[in-house]
């Protein structure tokens, strides 16, 4: 890691520790309770991952801009909705350093104690292949100093509790209930809370881990490995033919690191295994 990425995800940490206080209400609960029309109805809405994830990224526009002129950096908007990444960080004084930053949001999963639904962490496919690549990305992946996650962990509100179809008044605000709680953030380098297995049914994603207290210590599949490897792996996972563990004569594509490691005859050990989900008592 070079002293300006070291520098730029200490002032992102920072930022991620007070973001908590500036989302929530003194409770804790999200701080967003639905739209407001002209006639000043207010109209509640669902616990849907991405209308979460949409809003949470409007409301913490302003405070990205504060920290971007405060850390002498301008802020890039992606210009497409598919584009990678949602914001980079291009310093002022120096155009050659970039820091791309991905907002990704998830809930807690209450039946599986400390673990998460998992985060996507961005495609392994053209542009993450051809570093020069200008499709689907704001800048070629290899102009950026560093490839960061701000994550949002939260609590999504028991489905009782909660009546999308619901439309109030201004005046009853106070008694609408939040449709997430207890929201955390954290920010670290994308490769280091990475899984080996695809984040959705979209294999051209990258998974995250999902156990939360790796999560915030940048504990996932590569930690003991590095980011060359983790390079490595998924720009050729699904690609690369490997010999099948089933049948040692026949060739499939690649799925796991283990497959690479033996495939490169790299120490296995070296693999952080994911803590297994076990049913919350």
């Amino acid at each position: 890691m070079d002293d300006a990425t070291i520098e730029f995800l200490a002032q992102l940490r920072n930022l991620g520790t007070t973001l908590t206080e500036y989302v929530s209400t003194n409770c804790g609960d999200w701080s967003i309770k639905g739209f407001i029309d002209v006639d000043q109805t207010i109209y509640t809405i669902s616990a849907d991952t991405k209308i979460i994830s949409k809003i949470l990224e409007i409301q913490l526009f302003p405070k990205f801009l504060e920290f971007a002129e405060a850390t002498g950096y301008d802020l890039v908007l992606a210009e497409h909705q598919n584009w990678y990444p949602d914001i980079s960080f291009v310093k002022k004084s120096d155009k050659s350093v970039k820091f791309a930053v991905d907002i990704k949001t998830t809930y807690r999963t209450p039946e599986y104690k400390d673990f998460c639904n998992g985060f996507t962490l961005g495609s392994h496919g053209a542009h993450f292949r051809d570093r020069t690549c200008t499709k689907n990305i704001q800048f070629p992946y290899n102009e950026y100093n560093a490839h960061l996650s701000l994550g949002i962990l939260y609590t999504r509100a028991l489905s009782d509790d909660i009546d999308e179809t619901e439309v109030r008044n201004l005046s009853e605000l106070s008694s609408i209930n939040s449709v997430i709680t207890d929201l955390l953030f954290f920010a670290e380098e994308k490769w280091k809370i990475a899984s080996d297995r695809s984040g959705s049914g979209n294999t051209a994603n990258i998974g995250s881990i999902s156990y939360i207290p790796d999560l915030l210590k940048g504990n996932g599949a590569f930690a003991k490995l590095g980011e060359d490897v983790f390079d490595e792996y998924w720009i050729n996972q699904g690609i690369l033919q490997v010999p099948d563990p089933r049948n040692p004569k026949k060739f499939k594509n690649l799925t796991k690191l283990s497959e690479y490691l033996d495939f490169k005859g790299m120490d296995m050990e070296l693999i952080n295994k994911p803590k297994p989900r076990r049913k919350a008592k």
